[in-house]
C-alpha cells in the first residue's frame, strides 16, 4: 500500500467535496504484473458521499472526482474505481 498516495487522494477529495463519508482503498497489489502497474502508477477504489453531488448524474459525479484528482491521474493513478453517492440519496 502506498500511504502517501492515499493521503494525497484523501486531501484532494476532502477539499473538493467536503464528504460525509470517504473510503479509499489501494488495490495496486491486486494488479501486480498488469501493464498499467509497470509504470509504477496505482489502482485505487474510492467510495464517497457528498452533498456536492446532489442533483448531479452519475457521469457528472465521476467527472468531478477525476477533475479533483487531475494531476494524480497523470502521475500516480492508473485506474480508479468510483462509487460517488449524493447525500440526498441516503
Amino acid at each position: 500500500m502506498n500511504a502517501r498516495r492515499v493521503d494525497r487522494i484523501r486531501a484532494l477529495l476532502e477539499a473538493a467535496f467536503e464528504p460525509e463519508m470517504l473510503t479509499i482503498e489501494d488495490d495496486s497489489h491486486k494488479h501486480a504484473g498488469h501493464e498499467g502497474a509497470k509504470s509504477g502508477m496505482g489502482h485505487f477504489s474510492v467510495s464517497i458521499v457528498s452533498a456536492r453531488f446532489n442533483g448531479m448524474r452519475m457521469l457528472a459525479r465521476h467527472r468531478a472526482v477525476y477533475a479533483a484528482l487531475d494531476d494524480m491521474m497523470q502521475t500516480d493513478i492508473h485506474a480508479l474505481a468510483i462509487d460517488a453517492v449524493a447525500s440526498d440519496e441516503l
